[in-house]
């Protein structure tokens, strides 16, 4: 497995070059061994294959133990952060009228797993455990601790209506296994994968599914001709419903759940999606002001048109980018570049059957920037309505900075330039017409103006009418 204290000789896209030389795509040797789950989960009366098995190494260092009230240690806070990777067992049936209560262990690594289950979940291991479950973190800090005004009061309210729920990602994994046997009849080497925003913990109720089909081995399949397959085998699936092959740079299989018509989006051997969901997901449970400001921001590039890659426009995945860089900026820090603190958790060349483990190894990150939700929301909107160069600079979520805008192929005559972690490839390559990109900016600047005025997040979007169809969805 992957030990915390492993580094690796050479690296993929953490390297210190501004833009490192993309990889050719890693489809196949991955060593698989056997078919084991992707995203493990407990279920009852689901037969499916073998969960996620971590045992970690003892470890090397010493946690540090949080700093005594009232004095700061170098660039942590004076509270304590909720921890950002340490995970729960999924509940089994969950009502949303309780909640378990958790043993806080206030010393944990980022992905560090508990020694022990929280309270009434010791049943579904014996002694010690050894399976931990991909779900919530444990949260240590109150959100109400940044809620210092109206408009974050808004926010939060938006984010507790709209955030996905453990219901809404057991009926993805319930699904996500069944397929996967079912795939598994024609393609026995293979391996399905939950990714996007549903394992990252940056969706909602309303938030797709991303799947990735993993066919190890050592004959390579193109994308399209296993898709084709998939999409003949599929119609004999009575729980699936509206089957559609889209052919893009990234070939998909779009499909539903018959019983809860949940929307899938799968691709094959697109693994790049499997790193920067991790990544992703490290940073989100990082702070806690986090995945409010995302889903805000989604919500409200929804509301004005401009989060929809297929109409020229940015993709919800650029979106997050473009927070997380502008978290990163700040004069005080809310995120770090955890590629470049913890190469070796998310190096390009680690197997991507570790990729998973990669981010339990990754250091708690606490900081000293007490700026509000409201705050950060109008501070995100000022920066790129004023601050960004959009024709000189590149956003580098990897670097926690921005780069030269150079005259290379990936960035020449791009109009935004939102650089992978991964690849180095231009996420916001989509963005391919002037009068959409006209659009973008003139959303940014009136949205600051109007909001940096009224201080209220309706003057900005639909607030009631976006709770009222996310809470629909219940």
């Amino acid at each position: 497995m992957f030990h915390r204290n492993k580094i690796f000789a050479r690296r993929g896209a953490t390297d210190n070059t501004p833009y490192p030389v993309p990889r050719a795509p890693w489809y196949s040797d991955y060593q698989h061994y056997q078919p084991e789950a992707a995203n493990s989960f407990n279920f009852l009366n689901i037969e499916r294959l073998p969960p996620y098995a971590w045992q970690p190494s003892p470890p090397t260092f010493a946690a540090f133990p949080p700093p005594p009230a009232g004095v700061i240690r170098g660039c942590k806070r004076h509270h304590n952060e909720y921890n950002a990777h340490a995970v729960k067992r999924q509940r089994l049936n969950p009502s949303p009228a309780s909640s378990p209560r958790w043993i806080p262990h206030n010393n944990l690594a980022v992905g560090e797993p508990p020694m022990s289950a929280p309270v009434g979940f010791e049943h579904f291991h014996s002694s010690p455990p050894i399976t931990e479950v991909l779900s919530e973190p444990q949260n240590l800090t109150s959100l109400q601790v940044f809620v210092k005004d109206k408009l974050s009061g808004q926010m939060v309210e938006l984010f507790e209506a709209c955030q996905q729920q453990t219901s809404d990602l057991d009926r993805k994994e319930a699904c996500r296994a069944r397929l996967q046997g079912d795939i598994q009849k024609q393609f026995p080497e293979s391996r399905l994968y939950l990714t996007g925003s549903s394992m990252s913990g940056l969706g909602c109720r309303s938030s797709d599914a991303d799947l990735c089909l993993v066919i190890k081995g050592n004959r390579r399949r193109r994308p399209m001709d296993v898709l084709r397959q998939l999409h003949k085998d599929f119609r004999s699936l009575s729980y699936l419903a509206r089957i559609q092959l889209i052919k893009a740079k990234v070939p998909i299989l779009k499909f539903k759940e018959r019983s809860s018509f949940l929307e899938f989006d799968l691709n094959v051997n697109n693994t790049v999606g499997i790193r920067n969901t991790f990544l992703l997901r490290t940073y989100a449970y990082a702070d806690i002001r986090v995945r409010p400001l995302v889903l805000v921001v989604k919500k409200w590039a929804g509301h004005h048109q401009i989060n929809d890659a297929s109409k020229g426009t940015l993709s919800s995945y650029t979106l997050v980018l473009m927070v997380l860089h502008y978290l990163q900026t700040l004069e005080q820090p809310v995120l770090p570049s955890f590629q470049n603190t913890h190469p070796e958790c998310f190096d390009l060349l680690m197997d991507i059957d570790e990729v998973p483990d990669g981010p339990k190894h990754v250091r708690l990150f606490t900081s000293t920037n007490q700026l509000s939700l409201g705050e950060l929301l109008l501070g995100f909107l000022r920066y790129y309505a004023t601050r960004f160069s959009w024709d000189k600079q590149v956003i580098s979520v990897r670097q926690a900075t921005t780069l030269p805008k150079t005259n290379s192929k990936e960035w020449r005559n791009k109009f935004i330039c939102v650089e992978e972690p991964f690849e180095g490839s231009n996420v916001a390559r989509a963005v391919h017409e002037k009068t959409k990109f006209d659009t973008i900016k003139k959303c940014f600047s009136e949205s600051y103006q109007i909001l940096n005025e009224r201080k209220d997040l309706v003057s900005i979007l639909a607030l009631r009418a976006i709770i009222n169809e996310e809470l629909a969805t219940r």
